[in-house]
């Protein structure tokens, strides 16, 4: 089928995840339909060791000038080290707009756990796209970065790249920006990365599973706690408002009738520097059964966070691709769906599952 050319905008602990993913299973048998950690081995007649990186941006000054095989283990990447022979790549991590991508309060804390801006000028992300070769332009900004992403965005409409935004940003779920990329016949895939078990599956099924058997749903929460440079950066809470959207609609939507906005809470709720990585979460969901008698259900989720997020995105960005053969402009509904919080329409995720394995057969257009 031929090679995937990606570009990354973000070089942190997902960006690192997935490209140690990439090698971790290059020996993989084609005819192995289940194995371990993949929802697809080969989708669409690609694997995933067709994914190759042709461009890499970030704003760091410890990864900005390196090749990516190292940039990836760079401070402040903490991501577990599950394949740490990366051959040297030939991508140099380039330097991007810095723009709303670093939070103000990054500087108050140790190097070793935040972001130190390198001291270049950054170049011209379309040009540079171009210059690649790159197809697919994949985001892994740190949330709030919204102007951030918006301009990588229209670099890759104007690089005649598409886009699987994997943060908070609602580009592809905005019906302005999607438009932009129908009109360049480029496919879209966004926005706000669903892991493979991760909180936000956790709780959607379990409010499902409600629904389905006649609870009715009265006080939910999701609280969540990490170590890693993406909940240090949402300590900052102005940055969170597109982050509280999508996980909150990613729930409500999956419901028979939305709770009032007093009864649900989801959302990051604190950085803890030990746990590095590692995301724990806390769900509690209350409701009435039989008779109006009250129930409840409590569950801890722990997993480490990024390659909890690459095993999703590797079938985005290979969906992407598909796009791109077969020339579809615009979102690509049913795995947006699938793999993402807030995608441009929500289905529920056993049917959102069925649209994209039909997607991938050719039965369904997008």
């Amino acid at each position: 089928m031929g090679e995937i050319k990606i570009a990354i905008a973000g070089i942190g602990n997902c960006a690192s995840s997935l490209i140690q993913g990439i090698h971790y299973y290059k020996d993989i048998d084609n005819n192995d339909k289940l194995v371990p950690g993949l929802m697809h081995n080969v989708l669409g007649g690609y694997k995933l060791s067709d994914i190759k990186l042709v461009a890499a941006f970030d704003v760091d000054a410890r990864k900005v000038g390196k090749d990516v095989s190292e940039a990836i283990f760079a401070k402040p990447n903490c991501t577990k080290v599950f394949c740490k022979d990366i051959p040297n790549m030939g991508v140099e991590v380039q330097m991007g707009p810095v723009m709303d991508g670093v939070a103000p309060h990054m500087a108050e804390f140790d190097e070793d756990v935040s972001f130190r801006v390198a001291d270049k000028e950054p170049v011209d992300v379309a040009q540079a796209l171009k210059d690649s070769g790159a197809e697919i332009l994949v985001t892994y900004l740190p949330v709030g970065s919204e102007n951030a992403v918006k301009h990588y965005a229209q670099a890759a409409l104007d690089a005649g790249c598409g886009l699987v935004n994997m943060l908070p940003v609602f580009v592809v779920s905005d019906p302005e920006w999607e438009k932009k990329f129908v009109e360049k016949g480029l496919p879209c895939v966004g926005d706000d990365i669903k892991a493979q078990v991760g909180a936000t599956i956790t709780h959607r099924t379990l409010a499902r599973l409600m629904a389905d058997r006649g609870v009715k749903l009265v006080n939910t929460y999701q609280l969540n706690t990490g170590g890693n440079t993406d909940f240090l950066n949402m300590i900052e809470r102005a940055r969170l408002s597109s982050k509280r959207i999508s996980k909150t609609d990613a729930v409500q939507s999956i419901l028979p009738e939305r709770l009032p906005d007093r009864n649900v809470h989801i959302g990051p709720s604190d950085w803890v520097a030990w746990q590095n990585d590692n995301k724990v979460c806390f769900l509690r969901l209350e409701g009435t059964q039989f008779g109006d008698v009250p129930m409840n259900i409590e569950v801890r989720l722990s997993v480490e966070d990024s390659p909890n997020s690459a095993g999703v995105g590797i079938d985005a960005i290979r969906c992407c691709k598909l796009g791109l053969d077969r020339g579809i402009a615009g979102k690509l509904t049913s795995i947006s769906a699938y793999t993402m919080k807030h995608p441009p329409e929500q289905f529920e995720d056993r049917e959102a599952r069925q649209m994209v394995e039909e997607f991938i057969e050719g039965k369904r257009e997008r």
